[in-house]
């Protein structure tokens, strides 16, 4: 998921330069949008992949109990 988050990243970086670029201020708005739904996204990714490394830790902090 790390992958995912710093591809959502990059792609916002994007729509942020073409924001700048922009000379429109349709093209302006729409590129700032694109740039902040590629933020949640990326946010949404990080958090997904800190749930899933929780619950894969407590998984095999209960196999090393069970072991024991």
């Amino acid at each position: 998921m790390s992958n995912d988050a710093a591809f959502f990243r990059q792609q916002a970086t994007i729509q942020r330069t073409a924001a700048g670029e922009a000379t429109l201020n349709n093209v302006r708005e729409q590129c700032e949008r694109a740039a902040a739904s590629w933020e949640v996204m990326a946010s949404r990714a990080e958090r997904t992949e800190k749930l899933r490394a929780d619950r894969e830790a407590k998984v095999q902090h209960a196999a090393v109990i069970a072991a024991e």
